[in-house]
């Protein structure tokens, strides 16, 4: 095989490999619109049982090194263009995946302080979860899991009856109020 032959073959393997990244990052189970969280949300586009597995977090396997020179060049963008800000998912204490990828549909669902979905990180791959019955139409959202050391970076605008005000773990949230009311930002 020739050099032109080689590279015909390596491209349509590249092909194949977005292709697989696409379908994996899909699911009949949502839909993409407009969110009054934030920018676009993710949405059952059925009625979707409890314990589904709806779809999964795909994106690119990267080093907590990468990721964090990434995470900053993200945030920074978010901060010159108001766009959601960082799309790096934690997989391990070596790895994380960088969603931001245009075929990752599930870096689209929003925070809530009242989720109705979870991550479960499964191998070297997330899924989101349903943690209750979601009816068809419903806004997809899961606790992002933030730590409380720069809650003030993260306001939360999720507008459920539970939320906390900033995305900070559910884990910290009596940390976060004695914080607030001593504050005095409560």
């Amino acid at each position: 095989m020739g050099k032109k032959g080689r590279k015909l073959k390596e491209e349509a393997r590249l092909r194949r490999k977005l292709t697989e990244l696409w379908e994996r990052g899909q699911s009949p189970l949502v839909e993409v619109r407009g969110s009054k969280i934030h920018g676009h949300g993710v949405y059952a586009a059925e009625d979707i049982p409890e314990g589904t597995r709806i779809i999964e977090y795909v994106g690119e396997l990267i080093d907590k090194e990468e990721s964090e020179k990434r995470a900053w060049k993200q945030h920074e963008h978010a901060e010159q263009t108001g766009d959601a800000a960082v799309y790096i998912f934690t997989l391990s204490k070596r790895y994380d995946i960088d969603g931001n990828v245009p075929w990752n549909t599930a870096r689209l669902i929003n925070h809530s302080c009242d989720p109705n979905c979870e991550a479960w990180i499964e191998g070297k791959q997330i899924f989101i979860y349903a943690l209750r019955d979601i009816s068809k139409g419903e806004e997809l959202g899961f606790d992002y899991g933030f730590d409380i050391e720069c809650y003030e970076d993260h306001p939360c605008r999720c507008g459920s009856d539970n939320c906390v005000g900033y995305i900070v773990s559910r884990d910290q949230w009596d940390e976060l109020r004695k914080a607030l009311a001593t504050s005095g930002a409560d």
